[in-house]
């Protein structure tokens, strides 16, 4: 897979490409400032564009603002945004795109699973913090469109933003594949999403109410 990375951190930069590269990765372009990885994303085409949020020049987003800016630009790119922090304002038009992951990078445990996330990104899927997740659905309003949803399907949909597949869903909650099928059902039904291609309809259950927040 050729990825870039945008990280301004110089030892989190060289250990994440080495990790990468450890599993196959070809490295094409390690850069420290957003706007050199627009330039390294023109240049090497890559499949992958590991992105931390907050960099150089104003290290306020500027990592976000030009993920934002490559998705117009290389509607196929994968995706991968790493920060401390939630920023999910800066974020929500580009989880309803497919192709899209966000991770907390304190949060990341299991190399083997963050891999497997990037592959997931790359080839079209998303993947999600739980964390982050949670900040997303979190918010009630007095017009929630989760109010709707059943506890157990508001649990289905945390797992179904996060990019898991209904089989990972199941092995999570420990239900059969069928009961997550009938879940998810009821889920898009609720939110209005009977329309339109399945992998984009799973990830716009999420965010179908954002835009009144």
């Amino acid at each position: 897979m050729r990825t870039v990375i945008a990280e301004d951190s110089v030892l989190f930069r060289e250990g994440l490409a080495r990790l990468l590269q450890d599993a196959g990765h070809e490295i094409v372009a390690k850069v420290g400032s957003a706007d050199a990885l627009v330039d390294a994303v023109a240049k090497t085409r890559p499949d992958l564009a590991v992105v931390d949020i907050h960099m150089p020049p104003h290290r306020g987003g500027d990592g976000a603002r030009a993920a934002r800016s490559l998705r117009d630009d290389h509607p196929d790119l994968g995706i991968m945004l790493l920060s401390q922090h939630i920023e999910t304002h800066a974020t929500v038009d580009l989880i309803s795109c497919g192709g899209f992951g966000y991770l907390l990078k304190d949060r990341v445990f299991d190399v083997d699973e963050f891999l497997e996330s990037l592959r997931r990104v790359a080839a079209g899927g998303s993947a999600l913090d739980p964390e982050v997740v949670t900040q997303l659905i979190g918010h009630r309003r007095k017009h929630d469109p989760l109010e709707r949803l059943t506890a157990r399907e508001r649990e289905v949909l945390a797992l179904m933003a996060e990019g898991r597949t209904n089989r990972g869903i199941a092995q999570r909650l420990v239900l059969t594949d069928r009961t997550v099928e009938t879940h998810v059902t009821n889920i898009m039904i609720k939110l209005g999403l009977v329309d339109g291609v399945e992998g984009h309809r799973r990830v716009l259950a999420v965010i179908t109410y954002l835009g009144s927040r």
